[in-house]
């Protein structure tokens, strides 16, 4: 990774997005591995409930060596999440280790105080978490969420449906919520830039107000991320309630059909149930772009 030794070039990255850009392509390759092992996962993952379905009808008719294909699918899971894994640590502390350096000789250049230049830093790891924590559990959740719709508009058209209508219902909340959640993460990253400053010379009053601020908006952030939690629980149990409804009274259903049918909704609700914590994430990288001059050039 190109590090800038001295004057920071005006293009340096000024933005969440351009900053993800340039690291993307600054270690394609290594990204390239890991983000295609995370996608042969989630075509297993994908399948498994298909598989499963198929497995139980077989086992009902005695028929072992069918079923047993489930189990093969079951390691193959485990054996690509395993590399997954290994690649992981080993791809993601490197690509800090370059992004750190340029970070810190960018604020020294805008002159900026200790205090704001260990917070930045520590800030600009949120980047790199992106790419190892937050890109896979997107790819994941986009993955199941958009597969089990389709599986579901395949097996069961009107449970497709359903899941479509409870998408366009929470599509139309994103913007306010993230909108909320930008303004809350810039206010506390404001004071944990001059965190350095107030332990080093505050006095107790002051030390105390500093910290239950931070309290407060972690805890307002925590109430939003719960409170869409709990409205994707009742989206999902109401779901739930209604295929379990329509099956019941539609009956003459294998059994392998209903467990897929379940396992696809389940899977869709877990992927929903991602949301808050990807748009809190969102709006976090998004304000610590437009603070944190990286001194990264595309």
């Amino acid at each position: 990774m190109q590090i800038i030794p001295e004057n920071i070039p005006s293009g340096a990255s000024r933005s969440a997005l351009n900053t993800l850009k340039v690291l993307a392509k600054r270690n394609k390759k290594k990204l390239l591995l890991t983000l295609m092992l995370v996608i042969a996962e989630n075509v297993v993952y994908l399948l498994y409930p298909l598989l499963a379905g198929f497995a139980i009808n077989a086992i009902m008719h005695g028929n072992a060596l069918h079923g047993l294909f489930y189990a093969g699918l079951v390691l193959i899971m485990w054996l690509i999440g395993a590399a997954r894994r290994t690649m992981d640590t080993r791809t993601f502390a490197r690509i800090y280790a370059g992004l750190a350096v340029p970070v810190i000789l960018a604020q020294r250049e805008e002159a900026h105080s200790h205090s704001a230049i260990a917070a930045r830093v520590t800030l600009s790891r949120q980047f790199v978490d992106f790419f190892e924590t937050h890109l896979p559990m997107l790819i994941t959740s986009a993955a199941s969420m958009c597969g089990a719709v389709v599986m579901l508009l395949t097996i069961e058209p009107w449970a497709g449906l359903a899941c479509l209508a409870v998408l366009l219902l929470f599509a139309g909340f994103l913007p306010g919520y993230t909108q909320k959640n930008e303004s809350l993460i810039g206010r506390m990253n404001d004071r944990l830039e001059r965190e350095v400053g107030f332990v080093s010379t505050a006095g107790e009053q002051k030390l105390n107000r500093h910290y239950h601020f931070l309290a407060q908006v972690r805890i307002r952030l925590s109430d939003r991320e719960a409170i869409g939690y709990l409205s994707i629980g009742i989206a999902s149990a109401l779901l739930f309630g209604i295929t379990i409804s329509v099956m019941a009274l539609k009956g003459g259903m294998s059994a392998g059909h209903i467990y897929s049918v379940m396992t696809y909704l389940w899977m869709f609700a877990m992927s929903l149930d991602d949301g808050p914590s990807l748009l809190e994430k969102y709006s976090q990288l998004k304000e610590i772009g437009k603070r944190v001059n990286t001194g990264l050039v595309g």
